[in-house]
């Protein structure tokens, strides 16, 4: 029987091997969140419960972007932990968004494609974002639209129109998501999408984009050619 002094001492042994493998670029996914674990659960031997966690949640966006009652379900997460992995979700989402300062948004479409899943890969509902643009392709600002069921959420176009013209923004993209499901744009989908490109049109404001995070996947309406222009 190995004793407590032997456990703790295997387990440190392991946790410096996580790390070197880390500062090396060796670590595989499953293993990140092992090491992020270690941290939050300094005490334990995280191994099963790192698995247990990205089987659920099948990656490190959809678990840091899962809200904290989905988090604390799972046996072993108490709220310390959850809180834990929320901070590093919003240290995430500010690294993106430093990342488009004073740079055209689609610069670097990796990065952009990133911080929707960042925002939106694990919710539980479904959510209604806008990117409202200035005349280069920068980020004004980044606005919750709605937040609304598994399956729905509320697009107030005039809304939209409004907040754009207050803004001065030039263009926008839209961007929400299809919790739990892999599917593409909805024919709701495709429909706001063309009553916002029609009525932004009018204001001379265009719907530069509109994107979908449906798993892991991002959809855009531009390059499904879902857009008039």
């Amino acid at each position: 029987m190995i004793k407590s002094d032997e456990l703790q001492s295997l387990q440190s042994g392991h946790r410096a091997r996580l790390r070197k493998k880390f500062l090396d670029g060796q670590l595989a996914e499953y293993e990140i969140l092992e090491l992020l674990l270690t941290y939050a659960i300094p005490r334990r031997d995280v191994r099963a419960l790192s698995r247990q966690l990205f089987k659920k949640y099948g990656s490190i966006h959809k678990l840091l972007s899962a809200p904290m009652e989905s988090l604390m379900e799972n046996d072993g997460i108490k709220e310390n932990t959850a809180t834990f992995f929320k901070v590093v979700h919003k240290l995430m989402e500010l690294e993106y968004k430093v990342a488009f300062d004073g740079a055209p948004i689609f610069h670097n479409f990796e990065k952009l494609t990133n911080y929707c899943k960042i925002l939106l890969a694990g919710k539980t509902k479904e959510e209604f974002h806008v990117f409202y643009l200035d005349g280069q392709y920068r980020l004004i600002k980044d606005e919750l639209h709605s937040t609304g069921t598994i399956d729905w959420a509320a697009v107030y176009v005039r809304e939209i129109a409004k907040k754009a013209l207050d803004l001065n923004a030039q263009s926008i993209v839209m961007l929400h998501n299809h919790p739990g499901s892999y599917n593409s744009f909805s024919s709701q989908d495709i429909l706001i999408t063309q009553e916002t490109e029609s009525a932004l049109e009018k204001l001379g404001i265009s719907l530069y984009d509109h994107l979908l995070v449906s798993g892991d996947i991002i959809y855009s309406a531009r390059n499904m050619h879902l857009l008039d222009k």
